[in-house]
């Protein structure tokens, strides 16, 4: 009875319908045409832009190069966020609750943070470099952090977190009862997981691997600093749009684009094929380790797991407190100042990025807010006509990678041109906030869905028939049943758009910087302390976010813990 309630949708009327065709108009304009405009573009001269790009040695080892940093992130982030997973959920020992939480400690750090952090620690010029070119007497240094292997390195550490929460979810639902009835019918240990554990974590995997794959196929962060002479196309398509080859870049974009959603479809392809479901009524049970040996080493080698995940945290802030200028060849930075801080507080040149980080994120998320709860609502609890479209679009972003949309809305919103739908918005300070919200309806979106496909949608009708007004019922029934979603969905967007840097250097200007192009700016400028502060700042505004958000739902609960007490 529950679930044939639940497959009815309310038809919702002219109005919802309204809503559904405004929707689909804005996700149209700001989602389907700049992408148009790019393919549109890449054809203005017929096929000779095609033939450059296919002919030039710098795209090809670019598309190349992608390829290798996509592949070889997903492999070193299963490498890392698997065996951590394992260890952590399904074993007992001391400090595991501690290493559990410092595990997700790289997802606080924005991109360009964490790929600071690592220059930082381990550049050429870096702290850990340094240390051990000082240890082992060596006239340089040991290593040189540049290139493919380079990016794969800094794309493990900041990625493997996504394998790890993924997989750590998969195992807390996980029947422990099914390994020991393998081990009861003479499995062994690898066998078991070759046959029975990894196959029930295939969609935890699935799932991770298509993030960490997406995320490494747009990233630019990590490939702009320590790329060296290894091209991506992210890159590349930043440097042909400086050198003026809009129409190669528009190739790129595209080649960039369409390389993300065969990814997507074949990632979702495999995933398909192999559904494996579990009936068991056990559940996980983490046990103790046996092994003397086992027990004795593991708490230090989890102790310097520690250190080694809060080490770029630790760097950035000490760096902060760098005066610039004065750490060259030294191992430590040897002058400390809060002059940094108080530079950025006083000087309105320096302020200026963060009002703009501040005022645009803020834009963008309410922005999300608004636009994502109606598409969601329109999707799961109404038949209004077009609404699998409206699905469709909002989750194209997410397989578009950042880059490809920022060029997309250059290309789109350059000019004036009401007749083709296209406003002035390149050189303002708007067309960052479209992009942040462009690229963070898929993740607000499915988390509202995601709160909203647990009611029943019949709900709605029960308070229309007892008398309440579409807003009302709106107001009393949905909205409380989409917080959950929207809270965590916008918390995600807001922490997304504050430190988002790859659509920022595409279509900043100077007066529009935000936070992330400030920091490269003051990198260039060997200004390391300065651009550490504006680090740490970021980390700030990023734990403001998660906490204001953790409270604003706390509030919500416990108010409707006091209306249902009244009741």
């Amino acid at each position: 009875m529950m679930r044939a309630a639940r497959l009815r949708r309310p038809p919702g009327g002219w109005a919802t319908a309204l809503v559904a065709a405004a929707l689909l108009a804005l996700l149209l304009w700001s989602v389907v045409y700049p992408n148009a405009a790019i393919i549109v573009g890449s054809f203005e001269r017929g096929l000779g832009d095609w033939r450059d790009f296919a002919g030039s040695p710098a795209d090809r080892d670019a598309l190349w190069g992608t390829v290798v940093v996509s592949i070889g992130s997903v492999i070193g982030a299963l490498l890392i966020g698997v065996p951590l997973a394992f260890l952590l959920s399904r074993t007992e020992f001391r400090g595991r609750r501690v290493l559990s939480a410092v595990a997700t400690l790289p997802a606080a750090l924005p991109p360009l943070v964490g790929v600071l952090a690592f220059l930082f620690l381990y550049g050429e010029s870096g702290v850990v470099t340094r240390a051990v070119q000082h240890v082992l007497g060596l006239e340089s240094a040991p290593w040189t952090l540049t290139g493919i292997p380079a990016v794969i390195f800094v794309h493990a550490y900041t990625m493997y977190v996504y394998v790890f929460l993924f997989v750590s979810a998969g195992l807390e639902r996980y029947d422990t009862t099914l390994d020991e009835a393998a081990a009861g019918l003479g499995a062994s240990r690898a066998l078991t997981l070759r046959r029975v554990t990894l196959p029930l974590l295939t969609p935890s995997l699935a799932g991770a691997m298509l993030l960490v794959f997406m995320s490494a196929l747009g990233s630019f962060s990590a490939p702009y600093i320590f790329g060296g002479g290894a091209r991506v196309l992210a890159t590349q398509i930043l440097v042909s749009k400086l050198n003026g080859a809009l129409g190669l870049a528009y190739v790129e974009t595209t080649v960039l684009a369409v390389t993300a959603v065969l990814a997507l479809l074949l990632l979702r392809r495999l995933e398909g094929k192999r559904q494996y479901s579990v009936a068991g009524k056990g559940r996980a049970t983490r046990q103790m380790l046996r092994s003397g040996t086992a027990r004795a080493l593991l708490p230090p080698l989890a102790l310097t797991l520690v250190v080694l995940l809060v080490l770029p945290h630790l760097m950035v802030v000490l760096v902060s407190f760098a005066r610039d200028g004065a750490w060259t060849t030294q191992i430590m930075p040897p002058e400390y100042t809060l002059d940094n801080y108080r530079r950025l507080a006083t000087e309105r040149q320096l302020w200026r990025p963060i009002t703009n980080s501040i005022g645009m994120s803020a834009a963008a998320t309410t922005a999300n807010a608004i636009v994502c709860f109606a598409i969601a609502y329109v999707v799961v609890l109404s038949r209004a006509p077009g609404r699998r479209a409206i699905a469709l679009l909002a989750a194209l972003p997410w397989a578009i990678p950042a880059t490809a949309i920022a060029l997309g809305l250059a290309a789109t919103f350059d000019r004036n041109a009401p007749e083709q739908l296209r406003v002035l918005l390149v050189g303002t300070f708007w067309i960052l906030p479209l992009a942040y919200f462009v690229r963070n309806i898929p993740l607000v979106t499915s988390a509202v869905e995601g709160s909203l496909r647990q009611m029943d949608p019949t709900l709605e009708d029960a308070a229309r028939g007892l008398g309440a007004s579409r807003w009302l019922a709106l107001r009393r029934v949905i909205i409380p049943a989409a917080r959950p979603g929207l809270v965590a969905g916008t918390m995600l967007a807001g922490v997304a758009a504050v430190g988002e840097f790859v659509a920022s250097v595409v279509l900043y200007t100077h007066a529009s910087r935000p936070i992330s192009v400030e920091i490269l700016s003051q990198i260039r400028n060997t200004a390391f302390g300065t651009a550490a502060a504006y680090s740490v700042l970021l980390i700030l505004l990023v734990l403001a976010i998660t906490i204001g958000a953790r409270w604003l739902e706390g509030r919500f609960i416990a108010g409707e813990g006091v209306m249902n007490a009244g009741r």
